[in-house]
């Protein structure tokens, strides 16, 4: 298999690291807006460099698309004209009517496989969470980082607050559509409220702040749960059969269990499943349907706070 990646800077490149490392892959051709870079990044990872969009197409079976978001829907277009399988950096187009769009000319293509790169998705934590099936009653995601110069073409909804909108609406609580969003900030900073009904999620992003935070707190009457995306440690914080009483006061000691969980760089999970997929003609496991439903409510909370 051959493969693509379009835009080498910060997450291309990751793409085309990951990509030399997986058997499957015979060979990697790159391309981007600035020859420099593809050079720099074609020497340092021994894969080979094209001067067009069209070029690379020319080339490959499969496709990573690592461009700036506002070209994601005129790549994409090009790619499944040309019948290549498709992975695409989230978000997945510029706006929500791009993104119905897409889906329509997805319709007339069965024979390309599709993913969006909702690396979260891929974190062993979101897993083991899916796998506990609690019913939480409360969910508080945090999601702060500090300034960076890289993302110009965005808020920090789009850029940092939908991996959480993608964990909670397609994993969490999946195919929900009964639902109540409230918000508050602006461009970098914002705090969304989802009201399901029987489960509040409190979610905020930032990108101000002077600590990198990637967390996730759930809560229901019997469990508490808290975990850490970046360092992929969860704990399960259990309430007593029985409280002491000692002195004609309670004492509450919670038990406390620590998830083993397998550490993986979920880009390299994403990329194998990718490929997995493709092989197999099976469904990726964050599919466009999603992704649109992500972008949509995105724009939700935008209209709410600018």
């Amino acid at each position: 298999m051959i493969f693509g990646v379009i835009g080498v800077g910060s997450m291309g490149r990751s793409h085309v690291r990951v990509l030399t490392e997986i058997k499957r892959v015979d060979d990697v051709v790159i391309y981007d807006t600035n020859p420099e870079q593809a050079e720099r990044i074609a020497r340092m990872y021994d894969v080979r460099t094209t001067d067009s969009v069209e070029s690379l197409l020319n080339e490959v079976d499969a496709v990573s698309i690592c461009s700036p978001t506002k070209f994601h829907y005129q790549h994409i277009k090009m790619c499944v004209e040309r019948e290549k399988h498709i992975l695409v950096e989230k978000p997945v187009t510029s706006s929500y009517e791009e993104g119905v769009k897409l889906l329509e000319i997805l319709r007339e293509k069965k024979g390309v496989t599709f993913g969006v790169g909702h690396i979260e998705r891929f974190n062993p934590i979101v897993s083991e969470l899916a796998g506990l099936e609690i019913e939480a009653t409360y969910i508080d995601m945090k999601r702060h980082n500090p300034a960076s110069a890289r993302i110009t073409d965005s808020t920090v909804i789009e850029d940092l607050m939908i991996h959480d909108i993608d964990i909670v609406f397609n994993v969490l609580f999946p195919d929900s559509e009964d639902f109540r969003l409230s918000a508050a900030g602006n461009g970098n900073v914002v705090q969304a409220l989802v009201d399901f009904g029987n489960a509040i999620a409190s979610l905020s992003a930032s990108r101000i702040s002077s600590k990198k935070i990637r967390a996730i707190y759930m809560e229901n009457y019997e469990f508490t749960v808290e975990g850490d995306f970046m360092t992929q440690e969860l704990y399960i914080y259990k309430k007593p059969s029985i409280y002491q009483n000692v002195n004609e006061k309670y004492l509450q000691e919670n038990v406390i269990e620590k998830v083993l969980i397998n550490k993986v760089e979920p880009l390299k999970v994403e990329l194998k499943t990718f490929v997995d997929a493709i092989d197999s003609r099976v469904e990726f496991p964050v599919n466009a349907e999603q992704a649109v439903r992500n972008l949509k409510i995105c724009e939700t909370i935008r209209r709410l706070v600018l």
